[in-house]
């Protein structure tokens, strides 16, 4: 129903507006997001018979994944876009986003941070002492799986299947989930583990816990906020970052990169849409190929 709309408009942006290949391309993305979303909830209706509230919802449900209002407001511009062609086309005679305004950008700075700003975060540390090597491999697993701070510092020896690339999460409400780790994170955690983990007098309390203090026990949340903000600022980065930027990163950039929404919200652990589905977990194939194919650390 709706990929006919969609490969009318790229043919429209691409022969009548002539815009470049990669404008083409995140116009489209941004309309198949809306589509996506629609099915997601539910929702059986074809472009021409969307009113405001259903992209208000779409709205509401990019920013509960945790998409920057900058990311929110370049979707929405394509979506307009979208709709201003069915205007002109004929299809429609009202513009359901006409009265919708962008999000509201922060006056603070944004905490979301680019690929490039991560890799000059990752190069600040010192690799040389015990505790570098330990936060490069947090800051890895941060990234590379979208972790809340509290699964991170709860991370359990006994859940890290790095041989089929996931890592068992026990999140908001004691509900567990299967999340794929990259191969970095993979690798910098071993690391870890071999090199430093290895030398610590661990608490018996803290056994099956990955990430240790130098007294041997598990970390605390407020131990790597202060670890985040220290290799943020080594690192030159005046944003306001947190382990949370590292989550809100992961989603940005796995959708901005043709992410499905579905399996990043399956990988960040939050509810389903719908109100008839209390979860449902998509094939573990399928997450491990979204992370091969669209995450920038693989």
């Amino acid at each position: 129903m709706w990929q006919s709309y969609i490969k009318h408009f790229k043919n429209y942006l691409r022969l009548e507006r002539s815009f470049s290949d990669n404008s083409v391309q995140a116009y489209i993305r941004d309309t198949e997001k809306l589509a996506e979303y629609l099915e997601l909830a539910a929702i059986n209706l074809s472009p021409v018979d969307i009113k405001e509230e259903h992209l208000l919802a779409f709205l509401k449900y990019l920013s509960e994944l945790g998409l920057s209002a900058h990311t929110q407001a370049r979707m929405l511009s394509g979506i307009k876009a979208f709709y201003k062609y069915l205007i002109l086309e004929n299809e429609i005679t009202e513009d359901p986003t006409e009265l919708i305004e962008a999000p509201r950008l922060p006056r603070k700075l944004p905490d979301v941070l680019s690929y490039e700003e991560i890799e000059l975060i990752l190069q600040s540390i010192d690799h040389s002492t015990p505790e570098g090597t330990r936060n490069r491999a947090i800051i890895e697993v941060l990234y590379s799986s979208g972790l809340r701070v509290s699964e991170l510092v709860g991370l359990q020896l006994t859940l890290c299947h790095f041989d089929i690339g996931f890592i068992q999460i026990l999140g908001k409400g004691d509900k567990v989930r299967l999340v794929p780790i990259g191969k970095e994170a993979i690798k910098y955690t071993q690391l870890y583990m071999e090199h430093v983990r290895s030398e610590v007098v661990v608490k018996k309390e803290s056994e099956d816990i990955v990430f240790l203090n130098r007294r041997g026990g598990q970390l605390s949340r407020v131990m790597v906020f202060l670890i985040i903000k220290d290799a943020a600022e080594r690192a030159g980065i005046a944003k306001n970052v947190s382990p949370h930027t590292f989550r809100h990163s992961f989603a940005t950039h796995l959708i901005e990169g043709g992410a499905s929404l579905r399996a990043v919200q399956e990988m960040l652990g939050h509810e389903s849409i719908t109100t008839t589905e209390i979860y449902t977990h998509l094939d573990r194939d399928y997450l491990r190929q979204i992370i091969t194919e669209f995450h920038p650390r693989k």
